[in-house]
């Protein structure tokens, strides 16, 4: 898709709010998967009292696809009638090649997208990411603990792909595109690695969440952000969006990195941007942050990209 056939502009695109702020277990010990319509009400209303008009329920806090559609249905009623869409649903550490929960979780993969299909969203991202050790959840950045690996065996990568293959053919049949998304250590912890991957799966529905915030805010060297960008923008869609500092002292080989709003962080998103729509992006984005008001940062995030987005669907924002 070129420039004279985008479909949105900086005041339509659709530009969600992640649920990333929101627990699934609450302190009652009750789930938010067994909450009333009510209460996610008073949850969502969070979300529309700081402007968005879109949401992806992200599954850490719901997982829609594991709903009666009875409920399924009240929930999306209720988004409607705070004005509030879904354009796309976001799975997170339920990676289809986990050592013990793969299968399942490939299943559930295949319930996500019937879901996102039933609610009208138009994307779907998936992850090879595995739960925080005990370890991340200690630390006060879950980032700076190294977590689980994606193993270095040919037949597990194969595995994967072959998984990930299966999961975009029922997703095209739907006409719904699937997002990898970009983490560390995983077969999509590089851009390089991130880029074989989605050829080898080899669908054109299939592409990367270029989610480079995941990769540079890691205490280790990392790959420009520039770099990672040029190489994942023609294969980007459905796109995690976050930033961060980061900070190198190359005498002593300290790495520090905090979360920051888009445009004070390392990458330039402006930059970022262009070069995906130069090939044609044309997905929804997530906003997302960690740390403080999370919600109201990804507010203010959402604004930026408004203001950086083409102004109409022909204009290249050059």
């Amino acid at each position: 898709m070129d420039a004279t056939t985008r479909k949105w502009n900086r005041d339509s695109w659709p530009i969600a709010a992640a649920m990333i702020q929101y627990p699934n277990m609450l302190s009652d010990g009750r789930s938010v998967q067994d909450q009333s319509v009510e209460e996610w009400a008073e949850t969502l209303s969070d979300v529309v009292e700081v402007g968005f008009t879109e949401l992806d329920p992200t599954d850490s806090w719901l997982r829609l696809a594991d709903l009666s559609p009875a409920r399924r249905d009240e929930f999306v009623r209720l988004t409607r009638s705070l004005g509030l869409t879904i354009p796309a649903i976001s799975t997170s550490r339920r990676s289809v090649i986990d050592p013990v929960h793969g299968d399942e979780y490939l299943d559930y993969g295949h319930r996500v997208i019937d879901t996102a299909k039933a609610v009208g969203a138009e994307a779907v991202s998936f992850g090879l990411f595995e739960p925080l050790t005990t370890d991340q959840k200690k630390a006060l950045w879950f980032w700076t603990v190294d977590g689980a690996r994606n193993p270095g065996d040919p037949a597990v990568w194969e595995k994967a792909v072959a998984r990930i293959r299966a999961l975009g053919r029922h997703a095209e049949d739907l006409g719904i595109e699937l997002s990898l998304e970009m983490y560390e250590d995983t077969y999509l912890g590089t851009a390089d690695s991130s880029v074989r991957f989605v050829e080898e799966v080899g669908l054109a529905n299939v592409g990367i969440n270029a989610d480079l915030g995941n990769l540079i805010r890691l205490h280790r060297p990392v790959e420009h952000w520039q770099e990672m960008m040029a190489k994942v923008a023609p294969f980007a869609k459905y796109w995690h969006v976050k930033n961060y500092t980061r900070m190198e002292d190359p005498a002593s080989g300290v790495i520090v990195t905090h979360p920051a709003p888009l445009e004070t962080g390392i990458i330039n998103y402006r930059a970022a941007i262009r070069m995906a729509l130069a090939h044609g992006y044309c997905s929804p984005f997530l906003c997302e942050h960690y740390g403080g008001d999370g919600l109201s940062v990804s507010a203010a995030n959402r604004a930026y990209l408004r203001r950086i987005l083409p102004r109409d669907d022909k204009d290249t924002n050059r």
